[in-house]
Parts: structure tokens; C-alpha cells; sequence
């Protein structure tokens, strides 16, 4: 299997289609890229940005470059020897404008005699053998117009069949009847496990293979599929045994099935880790929001969503059990607390029993008043042959991703860098040699799974993460400065103001002229998805006026501006550290390391859709082209640039990890390992290593042999005082012996 060195993610969409990106592959491949990887590109639904709501599988998206821009991509990149990776959406299609997917208004015109009613997952009988569509406002049922070509409701369109039912859009939380991506009622889920369904779907990505355009695969949400499992063992034969990633969340300790055909996941395991190595753990007690119980936190709001917008999917798996005799209601309670309890994603049963084992166990610590229940669902819910097990399987991961992501990385506050997709706030840092450890343990088992720092799914970009970390090395200042904040524009909950004031600080570029805005976007979403006190179907006006007017007096109270440049002049420096630690962590640990667009620069994003804006690539292929230039940015692109290239041009110098041993007054502000004759030097607690007098005599035990820095051309005997006088970090190869 052929595999890449690196990566490099490109969002594809209309305004930076393909023809667009085959235009900036030769910037990419002097930065040092070994494989450009590329966002959805089948057809997805009229102006999606994001690609994730495919409506044709037997296309390239004509708004995205189609055929030939994907031709003319494909040829540019074989002439410069990239490789080609793409992200695939096989768990779900769009269906938010039905006319426009081919299936979609079949399956509404002909209900359950249309060809392809096996390829949606319908619950028939549960809809009297129609679809609901739950799209109907409150009280507005009589704007619902139907004639001979169809039927219209405001300006959706449907077919003239009776395949379907128009019902209140409140009925998706507990009525519906067919399968979805997580809660979004215009993404429905396909049954690929289906053989004729799978080859349909994948017609496309077949004949990508087939002609050699493409050399590898991300898979989007296998967690969705009814057997991930068997579906990588039909792409692995549709794309004889290629490259494949999985976007699989891991939580801490878990590992990824050892017999799915895949090369690992896409590395938010790895971002977890480098976040925590550089977090000090001496403040795990000592920030506000320290006492909050995360366990507790997690679990109610998981159960919020198994009994609310998720109910629907929590009621198919209780008319698939088999007939027990207790009220449904009672059953419906039963399951939605397994979920609650659910410690991760989901199981693949057989393999995973013991995290439905757990769920069982907490479920009967917390409810004991459901034991009659939960043994009567027990038999069924760990048996790998009953549909009712692998519909729960199905939920959990929906549940978790809802509840956690969506929601209590919303409300929990402490340290909002561990915030994060596939972290777990609650593990709050990670000692040196526990890295060290668990990257040892990633070269033998995953080596050439992805590692990342930023996606187009992370709450907060790499940077701001870096920079909210340096928090937890002065507490006490982040402490008086949030209480200050509060008292010159309160909010009406502390704890998102302390997860607010947080994303203002990481996020913060004064000469950004877009900064406002952002701010003001991120405040809307993280409250509304926070839920606790404004929501997205029912805003509270008057908490949302009070926080838009704190994200206002950032930019125009004095009082709040003096709180915020105090806190960035103690904070700046440091994250700037902590950024070029985690980029040169994360570009040389074992794996394959992805740049998520435009991050060579300063990543300072938040969430979606932010984290999509265009990227200045005509900057960035100045800066690259002329090393004299200054930028605040500079060292970051010099160090993506050095590793890359290195990756891609000396592979041989990453194929173990060993750490290098170090020794002096300092030696916990150093994580330094050895690939096997690259070796990498970050600085971790840059604020501690500054309190202290900086390195003093603090030197690594470097192997035998002469040593320079790739960065500085500076030759070195290990001593840091002298090798990260100039920069944090370090990248160090062996000379060549003349001889």
C-alpha cells in the first residue's frame, strides 16, 4: 500500500474550485506537501461549502470544477509527484431541496414501492408506510398547496406521489421514522451495507481508482454506518487495498478496531495528546470552573439529547427489540439512559462488549429504579445478531457527539483548549514520559494514521488553542482578569463568560478587520449550542443583547480593552511557544501529519464556519519564495516548511521513536524524541521555563554523531541555552560524515 509522508487539506467549493487549487499545487509542492487532500467533491446540494451533503454519487460537483476541473487537478498534481487523497461521504446524502437528489424524490413520489426504498433507512410501518418530513411550522399546516405536479410548501417542492407526509418540524425529535446524520433532518442516512446500494454510491470513487486519479481515502462519520467494519473491507476491495483513513473519534484509552482495513483514524488522538503535553498540570484545580463535575455534566446532557432532538432515533431502537414485557415508555427511558451512560462513541460488537458493559453498570448505579429494564434489554443490546444492538450502536456515537461536542464543550470552562473534538477536558494534561509512551505505542501499531492540529471540524483553531493554554501557568491572573471582565460587562452566566472571554483571547488580532464579526458569530453559536440558557429554536433575547454587548465592549468599553491587553501581553509571547511547540510535535511525531489549509500561518479560527474562510495563499507563496522576508508568522512557515520537506525527502529519519533523554535544572520544559535520525526539540510551560531564568545548564543526551539545526544551520551538542536561543524548537539531523 503505498501511503503518504504528509498532507495537505484544501476545502474545495465554487469560490476556490478545482481548477482554482491545481493553480496553487506548486506552492504546495515547494512547501514540502507529499499528498494534497481534498474536501467532498461529489455533487453536493446547490451552494454547500462544505460538501458534506452529497446528492449525486455518479458526478464531481460541476460547482466545485467537475470532470475536467478534477482532470486538470489530477494531471498538475502527477506533473509536480502529489499524491491525491478525498474525503467521501458514504453514511448520508442532502436532501434539503429533494428535487435536486435523484433518490431522494423517487423515494417521496413512490414511498415504499421506489427503487430505492432499500437505500434509505425507513422505518415503514412506524409511518404508515410514508416518510415524514418534518418541515411544517407551528400552526402553518394550511400553506401546504398540492396539484397535478406536486406538492409545495413555501419554497420547498415535492413530488406528486403519496410516498410522503409533511408533518410539524417539532415531530423530528420523537416521530421520526427514518435515519439521519446525528440530528439534521436534511441529511438522510443510506444503507450502504447494502451491495447494489454500495456499488451505486461508490460508482464514481471506482472509477477514480480505476484511472489512477486518486491514491487514497478519508472516510466521513463511520460511526454512522451499520457495519463500518464490513464497509472498509468493500472499499478496500474497490480500491485494491489503497490508502484509508476513518474520521473516527477515540476517547482516552481506546483503540481502534484492529480489524478494520483502515491505516488509522484522522488524528484527533494524536491533537489531544500534543495539546496536553504542553499543558501545566500544576493548574488542573486552580482555574475557575476547576470545581464543575465534567462526569456529571456530560451525562445529563447526553441524556438532554437522548430524550430530545435525538428521541426519534431512541424510540426506533426500542420497537426493534423483541417483544418484553414492560411499558414502552419505560423502555424508552431504559435506552436513553444506557446512551447517557455510553463512555464511548460506540461499540462493534462483538468487539467493544466491555463499553456496553460499563453503560449497563453506571445505568444501574445512577437509576436503579430501572434494574427490571435494563436486565430485560441487556441480552438484546449485547448480541451482535439482534438489529435492536446494532441500531443502539448506531445512536450512541449520534448521542455522544451531540451531547459532548455540541453542547457541554459549551459549558464546561476551565481550560477551553481541551475543548476539543475527540478530548476529553476532564484529562486535563499529559506528563512527558506518558507522550513519550503513547507515541511509542502509535509507531508500532498506527504508524501511518494521520496526525492534526487543525480540521474543518475543530472548535478553535491550533493557535488559539496555544494560547489559551498559556492559562494554565498563571491562574491567578486569568482568575482576577475574568472577574474583572464581569465587572465591566457582565453576563448573566460566569460560566460562559469565562468561555467567551477565553475564544476573545485566543482569537484576538487587532489589526483583523473582520475580528468583530467572527466574535459576534462565535458568540451566537456557542450560547445557542451551549443551550442552558438561550437556544437555537427558542432565543432568549435578552441573554443574547447582554452578550453581544460584552463582545462589543471588547472592541469599545476602555475598561474592558485595559483588562484584555494586560492578560495578551502576558499571555502573547507564550502562546506563540505553545503554537510552534504543537506544529512541531505534530508535523514529526509518528503518523502522517496533515496541514490543515493556510495554519503554515498563524491558525487562529474558531469554529465552523469560521474555520472555513478563505486562505491568502499569494501570501503565503510570497513569503515561501523570499526566506529574507519578516512576518509575525515567519518561524511558523520556515518550521512546516522544514519538516515537510524533510518527511517527504528523507523518509528513511521517521520510521522509529525514541526519547532523547535530558538532563539539567529545566529538563521538564523540553519534550525532545528521535525518529530514527530526525530529531525534535519543543519547548513545553514556556512561562514556568521564564520564571525560572530560562535553560541554565539544561542540555539532551544527543546519539553519537554531529548535529544541526535544520531551522538555524546551527550545529549542536545538545546544550538548550544555545539551540533554542533563537526559536522554541528545534529539528535536528545528523551531518553526513565527509568520509
Amino acid at each position: 500500500m503505498r501511503a503518504p509522508t504528509n498532507t495537505y487539506r484544501l476545502q474545495i467549493r465554487s469560490s476556490f474550485d478545482l481548477h482554482e487549487a491545481a493553480r496553487r499545487l506548486p506552492y504546495l509542492h515547494d512547501l514540502g506537501v507529499d499528498w494534497v487532500y481534498l474536501s467532498p467533491l461529489l455533487e453536493a446540494e446547490p451552494g454547500s461549502d462544505h460538501g458534506y451533503d452529497v446528492i449525486a454519487h455518479d458526478r464531481i460537483d460541476p460547482a466545485r470544477g467537475g470532470r475536467e476541473g478534477f482532470e486538470a487537478f489530477v494531471a498538475e498534481a502527477r506533473r509536480l509527484g502529489l499524491g491525491v487523497l478525498v474525503d467521501i461521504v458514504p453514511n448520508h446524502v442532502g436532501v434539503a431541496t429533494p428535487r435536486e437528489n435523484a433518490w431522494w424524490w423517487d423515494l417521496l413520489d413512490h414511498g415504499r414501492a421506489s427503487r430505492y426504498a432499500e437505500a434509505f433507512d425507513v422505518d415503514w410501518a412506524f409511518g404508515g408506510d410514508r416518510v415524514r418530513v418534518p418541515v411544517v411550522g407551528d400552526d402553518d399546516a394550511g400553506s401546504i398547496q398540492r396539484d397535478a405536479d406536486g406538492v409545495r410548501y413555501h419554497d420547498h417542492a415535492y413530488p406528486p406521489g403519496d410516498g410522503f407526509e409533511l408533518v410539524s418540524w417539532r415531530e423530528a425529535d420523537h416521530d421520526l421514522n427514518w435515519r439521519r446524520f446525528f440530528a439534521v433532518t436534511t441529511l438522510a442516512g443510506v444503507r450502504v451495507e447494502v451491495p447494489w446500494v454500495f456499488e451505486e454510491t461508490h460508482a464514481e470513487i471506482g472509477r477514480w481508482f480505476a484511472e489512477g486519479l486518486v491514491d487514497g481515502l478519508r472516510v466521513d462519520h463511520p460511526d454512522g454506518l451499520r457495519d463500518p467494519r464490513g464497509y472498509l473491507d468493500d472499499l478496500a476491495r474497490l480500491t485494491g487495498d489503497s490508502y484509508v483513513l476513518v474520521e473516527k473519534i477515540l476517547e482516552p484509552g481506546e483503540e481502534l478496531p484492529a480489524s478494520w482495513a483502515t491505516a488509522g483514524t484522522t488524528g484527533y488522538d494524536a491533537l489531544g495528546l500534543i495539546d496536553r503535553v504542553l499543558t501545566d498540570p500544576a493548574a488542573e484545580h486552580a482555574l475557575p470552573g476547576s470545581d464543575l463535575d465534567y462526569e456529571a455534566l456530560v451525562h445529563d446532557t447526553k441524556r438532554a439529547v437522548a430524550d430530545g432532538i435525538l428521541g426519534s432515533e431512541v424510540r426506533r431502537v426500542v420497537r426493534e427489540l423483541p417483544p418484553l414485557d414492560l411499558p414502552g415508555e419505560t423502555l424508552v427511558d431504559a435506552v436513553a439512559e444506557l446512551a447517557a451512560c455510553f463512555p464511548v462513541y460506540r461499540s462493534y460488537l462483538p468487539e467493544g462488549r466491555e463499553h456496553v458493559e460499563a453503560a449497563f453498570a453506571r445505568a444501574r448505579s445512577l437509576r436503579p429504579d430501572l434494574g427490571p429494564a435494563l436486565d430485560a434489554v441487556e441480552p438484546v443490546l449485547t448480541d451482535a445478531g439482534q438489529p435492536a444492538a446494532i441500531r443502539f450502536e448506531q445512536t450512541t456515537g449520534a448521542v455522544m457527539a451531540k451531547g459532548v461536542e455540541d453542547c457541554a464543550f459549551y459549558r464546561y470552562n476551565r481550560l477551553t483548549s481541551l475543548n476539543e473534538v475527540g478530548g476529553d477536558p476532564a484529562h486535563f494534561s499529559l506528563s512527558v514520559d506518558d507522550f513519550h509512551r503513547a507515541m511509542a505505542h502509535r509507531q508500532s501499531t498506527r504508524p501511518q494514521a494521520m496526525t492534526a492540529l487543525s480540521t474543518h471540524d475543530t472548535k478553535r483553531g491550533e493557535d488559539v488553542r496555544a494560547r489559551i493554554g498559556v492559562l494554565a501557568e498563571m491562574p491567578e491572573v486569568w482568575t482576577d482578569a475574568l472577574a474583572r471582565l464581569q465587572a465591566a460587562a457582565p453576563i448573566p452566566s460566569e460560566a460562559f463568560a469565562a468561555l467567551l472571554w477565553q475564544a476573545v483571547l485566543g482569537a484576538w488580532v487587532p489589526q483583523d478587520p473582520d475580528l468583530r464579526a467572527r466574535l459576534h458569530g462565535y458568540a451566537e453559536k456557542a450560547m445557542r449550542e451551549a443551550g442552558d440558557h438561550t437556544t437555537w429554536t427558542a432565543p432568549d433575547a435578552d441573554f443574547e443583547t447582554t452578550v453581544h454587548a460584552a463582545v462589543d465592549a471588547a472592541f469599545d468599553d476602555p475598561a474592558v480593552r485595559t483588562v484584555l491587553e494586560e492578560v495578551l501581553d502576558r499571555v502573547t509571547q507564550a502562546g506563540w511557544s505553545n503554537a510552534l511547540a504543537a506544529k512541531a510535535l505534530a508535523l514529526t511525531v509518528p503518523g502522517v501529519p496533515d496541514v490543515y489549509q493556510g495554519s503554515e500561518l498563524w491558525e487562529q479560527s474558531l469554529v465552523d464556519p469560521d474555520n472555513r474562510r478563505p486562505v491568502d495563499f499569494d501570501l503565503r507563496a510570497d513569503l515561501l519564495a523570499e526566506p529574507a522576508r519578516t512576518h509575525p508568522a515567519r518561524a511558523k512557515l520556515d518550521l512546516t516548511a522544514a519538516a515537510l520537506r524533510l518527511r517527504r525527502d528523507r523518509p528513511e529519519l521517521f520510521t522509529g521513536y525514541t526519547p532523547v533523554p535530558v538532563s539539567g535544572e529545566a529538563a521538564a520544559h523540553v519534550v525532545a524524541f528521535d525518529r530514527g535520525g530526525a530529531i525534535t526539540v519543543a519547548t513545553r510551560l514556556p512561562v514556568g521555563l521564564a520564571g525560572r531564568g530560562g535553560w541554565g545548564d539544561t542540555e539532551l543526551r544527543l546519539p553519537p554523531g554531529r548535529w544541526r539545526d535544520v531551522l538555524t544551520g546551527r550545529e549542536s551538542a545538545g546544550r538548550l541555552s544555545e539551540l533554542l536561543d533563537t526559536h522554541p524548537v528545534a529539528l535536528l539531523t545528523r551531518e553526513e560524515d565527509p568520509r
